[in-house]
């Protein structure tokens, strides 16, 4: 399956949110929303950065609140019990107000540098832009050998059946426009596996997407929060939910841009 070309005529992008799922983060999110405030700013995007607190028990939440009264476009909320990394990208997702959004790390394993070509790539009229690490260009710092193992399988195993080029689909750092993740709706995914159910269904539903390299490197503070045998069902229900439209849902949730006809009354 081929991406769709951008849309040259697609609405210009006026505001980058960028949504950062956090729970027990104190030692990095100080640093993570800083440094990519200083490269958005420096590139005079206009953005807004969402924090979820995604019910930690350490001082994240108060390194976040501290944090406001020097950087403006910092937006920090609290997920509603019951917490879940999915829940908390949907709650951000909710409270962005940009036409344009990006999920990002807590950990500063995500280069910022990377959101500044993201919106780049969305501003080219693309519905969605993924990164992956496993391209010319792209790159990993400290993976663990067998968290790699399991990437590169579980990867291989959704490009083979959705016959797609795209070989980072687990991957959670990427963009979308505001448009695109509504036409996602309904989301399904409480956990990790909401990595995997956006970028499916934006390519099952035709919008338009594109693939660049990114960099990714082990975070340097804190624990990290995916648990590889608690994930596997979730992420295969996910996986055959999105093959199954694909093949079965006759075009239902496509993507279309002819406005709604209302049938004769």
């Amino acid at each position: 399956m081929n991406s769709p070309s951008p849309n040259p005529h697609a609405a210009p992008l006026t505001l980058l949110s960028v949504v950062i799922p956090a729970r027990d983060e104190e030692g990095s999110i100080a640093s993570t929303v800083e440094h990519l405030h200083v490269e958005l700013r420096h590139h005079q995007i206009p953005h807004e950065i969402v924090v979820v607190d995604d019910g930690s028990r350490d001082q994240t939440w108060e390194r976040l609140t501290a944090l406001q009264g020097s950087i403006c476009p910092l937006k920090p909320v609290r997920n509603p019990q019951p917490g879940g990394f999915g829940r908390a990208v949907i709650h951000g997702i909710g409270a962005a107000r940009g036409d344009a959004v990006v999920v990002m790390m807590a950990d500063e394993s995500d280069d910022c540098r990377d959101v500044v070509r993201y919106w780049e790539k969305l501003c080219e009229g693309y519905d969605a832009v993924f990164g992956s690490r496993f391209i010319k260009g792209g790159g990993v710092i400290d993976y663990p050998a067998v968290k790699y193992a399991l990437n590169r399988m579980a990867n291989l195993f959704i490009k083979t059946l959705f016959r797609i080029r795209l070989n980072d689909t687990t991957n959670a750092f990427k963009a979308y426009r505001r448009a695109t993740l509504e036409g996602l709706r309904p989301f399904l995914s409480p956990h990790f596996n909401l990595t995997v159910e956006l970028p499916l269904k934006t390519i099952v539903r035709g919008y338009s997407w594109t693939v660049i390299p990114i960099t990714w490197r082990n975070r340097r503070s804190g624990i990290a929060k995916l648990k590889i045998r608690e994930m596997g069902s979730r992420y295969l229900f996910i996986v055959f939910y999105c093959w199954l439209e694909k093949y079965f849902s006759r075009g239902d949730y496509r993507k279309t841009d002819e406005p709604a006809v209302n049938p004769p009354g």
